[in-house]
């Protein structure tokens, strides 16, 4: 009985951990340092977000370095930060 119960804590202790890892767009954009170059070379988030641009395709760009530099993220971070972008006007 004592095996199950420390098990369980562990679980949850895993489980609590996933939702402490989760960065909001801003942070991920903050973290991965998104602004030193969108502040100075490339195009703003304002102009980014005037675009329109599908989603997807904008995920899939930062992930596969197409046209932009790869960026080391995972997928819900990337997708953040798209949202994020996207969402500054």
């Amino acid at each position: 009985m004592r095996i199950l119960k420390v098990a369980v804590v562990v679980m949850a202790t895993f489980a609590g951990a996933g939702v402490v890892l989760a960065q909001s767009g801003a942070d991920v954009v903050r973290a991965k340092g998104c602004n030193n170059c969108h502040a100075k070379v490339g195009p703003s988030f304002k102009t980014i977000a005037a675009k329109k641009g599908d989603q997807a395709a904008q995920v899939a760009k930062l992930r596969d370095g197409k046209g932009h530099p790869k960026i080391k993220a995972t997928e819900e971070e990337i997708k953040a930060s798209v949202e994020y972008v996207n969402a500054q006007k």
